[in-house]
């Protein structure tokens, strides 16, 4: 594999999937028995899920794994290396919808898996756009989301604003699906009583009056629902909206 110092040097070849040189064979005749780059992986998505993206460290890894943290340098050379792996890992429980449904149906399926990725995985939203997404997973997702874009039966030259129109959003539904869940969880309450507690303490701001002025009736809106239920209606509209509009501008031409 390359060094980390050339890496370094070259940030777009700054891959974990780009890397060339192989270990010499006098180097994986010393690896510590018992470790892989599958291994260290999983143990990396365990981590960042239970402690989060800050917590996440060689040391605390290796630690999990009972293992030296220069044991790990034999799989990956940097940090880095090791969310690049976790991160394609969760690609994975993005399944391509069957491809003879309909566009719609399809788009749908794929947009509702990463939405429950990002949600699952709250670490995931600030790794994806830092890292080039040449493993296995994510380049499947990649030929599957533009296998359903070019169903719509858009031009070509729209087939890139569909999709970022559809995946922003569902990138940051899902963001703040998560981040939210997680400062719940963290602060010990549901999302509701979370929001309730939220609420309450606003309503004694008088300086705040101008923003709580519509909560009542928004809550009302709200006729009962969870948190978790007014999520997925939300996420449900706003999706038909977008499919709609590529409806739309797909009979217009554009």
């Amino acid at each position: 594999m390359g060094s980390a110092a050339d890496r370094v040097k070259n940030p777009v070849r700054s891959s974990v999937w780009l890397e060339t040189r192989q270990p010499a064979r006098s180097r994986r005749a010393a690896q510590p028995a018992g470790l892989d780059r599958e291994r260290i992986t999983a143990a990396s998505v365990r981590l960042l899920d239970a402690e989060g993206l800050a917590k996440f460290s060689m040391r605390r890894l290796a630690a999990e794994l009972n293992v030296t943290a220069m044991s790990l340098y034999w799989y990956v050379d940097t940090k880095d290396d090791l969310l690049e792996l976790a991160l394609d890992a969760v690609y994975s429980e993005i399944a391509p919808p069957p491809a003879d449904a309909p566009w719609q149906d399809r788009l749908r399926a794929v947009a509702a898996a990463y939405r429950g990725l990002l949600v699952r995985h709250v670490w995931v939203s600030p790794l994806a756009g830092r890292f080039l997404n040449l493993g296995p997973h994510a380049l499947l997702v990649t030929r599957t989301v533009r296998d359903v874009i070019r169903a719509t039966g858009l031009p070509p030259e729209s087939h890139g604003g569909a999709l970022a129109a559809v995946f922003q959003f569902v990138y940051g539904f899902g963001t703040a699906e998560g981040r939210f869940a997680r400062r719940s969880a963290e602060a010990g309450l549901s999302q509701d009583e979370y929001v309730r507690q939220a609420m309450a303490a606003i309503q004694e701001q008088p300086r705040l009056d101008g923003l709580v002025e519509d909560s009542p009736g928004l809550m009302a809106a709200r006729d009962g629902a969870t948190v978790e239920e007014t999520l997925e209606r939300d996420f449900a509209f706003g999706l038909d909206l977008l499919i709609a509009g590529i409806d739309a501008m797909r009979d217009r031409g554009q």
